[in-house]
């Protein structure tokens, strides 16, 4: 069995950890001291990548001259020793895991997608967060609608890594967004209570995600119409309500 751990790193960020026997794995290390320090006496096997933000490729050079590990992710980052693009597949930890291109936040924004006994693990950077997603920093919002909507795709009960605890404040946004959305505030209870006992507030799962995110309920009536609020006109297609929101929450 793999197990996945976070390491904090920064101010919210997390640096995924995947472990199985004296194996381990980590995802966009934007840090190598915590790495490091989480690692103790035991090595590093490799790195996994999503894009080319410095949060989350900072610590990629310490790490392969401390441990010469393989680095995967885009091929425009420096470092990475076995490109990947969306549609492709290789191993890890004895599982297969496959890429999915999910430009948007970045244009080279790649997640993985690990599946092991059963279950569906989703690596997905700065695209999709708990109650959020990425600002758009290159792509464009038809762009981000798209990829989102490729990972809606994946099961209900897949159980998704983003890179920061960015939770709390993506909940205040979306009970804005969706004030008569009752699983808002039942999530947010449950994450404070998290956050006040220091605890992360991740993994999310994928149908969580679509009962309080905003980003995924562009079709939702509330939605579109808090949407028409702030800009949006009046037979919005989703994309255009979905561009309306991301601009909302930008200023926020």
């Amino acid at each position: 069995m793999i197990t996945i751990s976070p390491i904090p790193a920064f101010n919210d960020n997390y640096i995924w950890r995947l472990t199985r026997g004296r194996e381990h794995w980590v995802v966009d290390p934007g840090d190598a001291k915590p790495v490091v320090a989480a690692l103790g006496h035991e090595t590093l096997s490799g790195i996994l990548v999503t894009h080319h933000h410095f949060d989350h490729t900072g610590g990629i050079s310490a790490l392969i001259d401390k441990y010469n590990c393989p680095v995967i992710g885009p091929q425009s980052i420096d470092g990475v020793t076995q490109p990947v693009q969306g549609g492709g597949n290789f191993s890890i930890l004895g599982v297969e895991a496959s890429v999915v291109s999910v430009p948007g936040h970045t244009l080279d924004h790649i997640a993985y997608i690990v599946r092991e006994s059963g279950k569906t693990h989703l690596f997905c950077g700065d695209t999709l967060f708990a109650a959020g997603c990425g600002r758009l920093f290159e792509g464009s919002p038809d762009q981000m609608y798209q990829s989102l909507g490729k990972l809606t795709q994946l099961p209900d009960d897949t159980l998704i890594y983003c890179a920061h605890e960015y939770t709390l404040a993506n909940l205040h946004f979306a009970a804005s967004v969706e004030p008569g959305n009752t699983a808002i505030l039942q999530r947010q209870n449950a994450a404070q209570a998290l956050r006040d006992q220091q605890k992360p507030t991740l993994p999310s799962n994928m149908q969580l995600e679509k009962e309080t995110n905003p980003f995924l309920r562009c079709n939702q009536g509330e939605v579109r119409v808090q949407a028409e609020l702030h800009g949006a006109a009046k037979q919005s297609s989703p994309v255009e309500i979905f561009a309306t929101l991301r601009h909302w929450k930008d200023t926020f």
